[in-house]
């Protein structure tokens, strides 16, 4: 095996021969600035976080259903929010609005077999607000169970009350004595009025 010789090299060549080297250039990087807060489907949002934790701001959208929007939409989920332009923005309101155009399955969606259309829809932000008010109405105006349930503020799902659920109410047991002072100070004070 040929080996070959290295001739040593002082520091003037040294330095000769670093400038001749060709320096690796820096790869080029648009200069965006990272916006703070960006509005998406009336939400802001915060740009400091990577996409698919800023999706949750967003009413109505999930970690599933954010995980399928970035998927559909073809964005890594690890950039920052802050870092998308207008129309990546509007890319991904396109995908929340209609998902069945994007292949997002219908199992995913928050209104399945819709009363009025018969669809499978989508709801967030406020329209998810708007609707569910909608659907709250319309049980307490057919008065079902539910419906009256919510009429009165109390618990809707069968859970129990007596010992859940008592905020905001009179709370507590009185006792004959307290209950027997009190309508003593009462009739006093009608006397007086006389």
């Amino acid at each position: 095996m040929g080996t070959t010789k290295l001739k040593p090299i002082s520091g003037e060549e040294e330095k000769k021969e670093y400038k001749k080297a060709k320096k690796p250039e820096k790869p080029k990087v648009e200069s965006t600035e990272l916006r703070s807060i960006v509005r998406v489907m009336g939400s802001d949002l915060d740009g400091e976080k990577p996409l698919i934790m800023a999706l949750h701001g967003i009413k109505g959208i999930s970690y599933t259903m954010g995980k399928a929007v970035l998927n559909a939409s073809g964005f890594n989920p690890l950039t920052k929010l802050g870092s998308l332009g207008e129309q990546d923005i509007q890319k991904i309101e396109h995908i929340i609005k209609n998902p069945e155009n994007y292949e997002i399955p219908s199992w995913m969606l928050n209104r399945r077999h819709d009363r009025a259309t018969g669809k499978d829809i989508h709801f967030s932000g406020s329209d998810l607000d708007v609707a569910k008010k909608f659907d709250v109405q319309r049980m307490i105006d057919i008065r079902s169970y539910k419906g009256v349930r919510h009429m009165l503020g109390l618990p809707v799902r069968g859970q129990r009350t007596r010992s859940s659920f008592r905020k905001g109410r009179v709370v507590g047991v009185v006792r004959k004595s307290a209950l027997a002072q009190t309508a003593k100070t009462e009739e006093k004070k009608e006397e007086k009025k006389k």
